[in-house]
């Protein structure tokens, strides 16, 4: 991390210290309180807003859309009336694109835990 994300970070996080101070009245706070502050209320609530379930979720949607770009891939091979090549070709780029993206995401998060790992205790 260059210093100029440090920085950024630490000022995000005296922003919120002094969000959670003007709340609740610093550390002895209740916790509902403090679950108001940057809207994380609803999210505390919901367990179907779990990090787990969003990152399925994500992963269900990329598996769905290279299903079908293959499904149609296979019907416009077989000669399906009604599919075309352009249909098939953008369903394979979207498809493509969405795979992309959930790599880029996975190098990300094992590039953020690699780093914490590094971090001195």
């Amino acid at each position: 991390m260059s210093s100029l994300q440090i920085d950024a970070v630490l000022s995000q996080i005296r922003a919120m210290q002094s969000q959670i101070k003007g709340v609740g009245g610093g550390v002895g706070a209740p916790q509902n309180d403090v679950a108001k502050v940057a809207g994380v209320e609803s999210a505390v609530q919901s367990p179907t807003n779990s990090f787990a379930n969003v990152l399925k979720q994500g992963l269900d949607s990329v598996s769905q859309t290279q299903a079908r770009a293959s499904d149609m891939a296979t019907k416009f091979e077989q000669g399906v009336p009604g599919i075309e090549l352009p249909q098939v070709m953008l369903e394979m780029q979207k498809a493509s694109v969405s795979f992309r993206a959930v790599t880029e995401v996975r190098n990300r998060f094992v590039s953020a835990y690699q780093e914490i790992m590094n971090m001195p205790i």
